[in-house]
């Protein structure tokens, strides 16, 4: 107990930005309990309210309760910002480990992959194949981890080809041990805590590019609530009722804002350095 007290005490800023991305999950988790009405039920009488004492946020343009909606909203966006993050960390970790450990020809294949993913602006590329799948939360992440995953997978390597020539290296291998034991022994460890602070970082990052391709079309269909599909509803109606947008939009712009902060202080807590 004392180890946690002195461990909040000497790390001030990455306890309050823990406790706030906590909060922002217990939201989404919570969410059938804070929502006060259905997210998803539509009273046309009721539409284009501006905020009120009955609907906190006003109401969207179906008469459906945009608090509501913002605290269910927060479900799918956290939810898919997530699964997207450790698809890219778990995809990219693996494949730049192969390349740094095994270089030669899978090093070749895979960098060559990833020449080819950068050299088209991420965005466009991700627009591209979520237009080839189809729109759907679902294709979102499959299209925006094709082309992120590249990332991961040249720190990965960059990190492993520092240790590959080390003396234990050899001398693992010099003593008969497996290969899948040295890269889970040896390699695995030595990259995983500046890959699990730009993971924490790139939570917000990947929250905005879901939100962006869910407003463009391409992300989660209405009636869906999710805070880019939103923003998309509530464009047409910016002059008239900008609190379909504002609402979604803070949200947005608070959850990002916390979990990159909550990115930076664990790269302070971690001592991860630049080398």
């Amino acid at each position: 107990m004392q180890g946690f007290v002195t461990f909040i005490k000497k790390n001030k800023q990455f306890t309050v930005f823990a406790i706030l991305a906590i909060l922002v999950i217990l939201v989404a988790v919570l969410a059938p309990v804070i929502a006060p009405q259905d997210p998803y039920a539509s009273e046309l009488k009721n539409a284009l309210q501006a905020p009120s004492s009955e609907h906190w946020f006003g109401t969207d343009k179906l008469g459906r309760d945009i608090f509501s909606r913002v605290i269910y909203g927060a479900r799918t966006s956290l939810t898919s910002a997530l699964l997207l993050v450790v698809i890219i960390f778990v995809l990219g970790t693996l494949l730049g480990i192969l390349a740094g450990y095994f270089g030669g020809w899978v090093d070749m294949v895979i960098m060559r992959i990833s020449d080819m993913m950068v050299s088209f602006p991420g965005m466009v590329l991700a627009i591209a194949v979520a237009g080839i799948l189809g729109a759907s939360t679902k294709n979102a992440v499959i299209a925006i981890a094709a082309v992120s995953w590249t990332k991961y997978a040249r720190l990965a390597r960059s990190l492993v080809l520092k240790i590959r020539h080390k003396d234990y290296v050899y001398a693992a291998v010099v003593t008969g041990s497996k290969t899948g034991y040295i890269l889970y022994k040896y390699m695995l460890p030595n990259v995983m805590t500046t890959l699990i602070v730009t993971a924490a970082t790139d939570i917000g990052s990947m929250m905005l590019e879901l939100a962006g391709l869910s407003f463009l079309g391409f992300g989660a269909q209405a009636p869906t609530a999710e805070w880019g599909l939103m923003l998309n509803e509530g464009r047409a109606y910016m002059q008239y009722a900008p609190w379909m947008m504002l609402y979604p939009g803070l949200a947005i712009l608070i959850v990002v804002v916390v979990f990159n902060l909550l990115g930076d202080s664990l790269r302070d807590v971690l001592d991860v350095r630049d080398e």
